[in-house]
């Protein structure tokens, strides 16, 4: 792990949860895929992808859009059977 300045632990990378969406994650980053290769970025922000819908996975690419959600159950009201 790389060391700062003054001698702490490497800085933190900051993640967003996008919900409905990607997770964000300060650049650059490396992801490790599952058949084992490597994704890079160099770009100092990026999305990736949460819904495997992407053309380019692991980087979204908003493919998650057109994704619709199922509508919340009703609830019931009283004297429903």
């Amino acid at each position: 792990m790389a060391e700062r300045a003054h001698g702490g632990r490497e800085d933190a990378r900051r993640v967003v949860q996008d919900p409905g969406g990607p997770v964000l994650i300060e650049g650059p980053v490396e992801v490790q895929l599952d058949d084992g290769t490597t994704a890079r970025s160099d770009r100092p922000f990026v999305a990736l992808c949460m819904c495997r819908r992407s053309r380019s996975y692991p980087w979204c690419d908003t493919s998650h859009r057109g994704r619709k959600r199922p509508p919340a159950p009703r609830a019931r009201a009283a004297g429903d059977s």
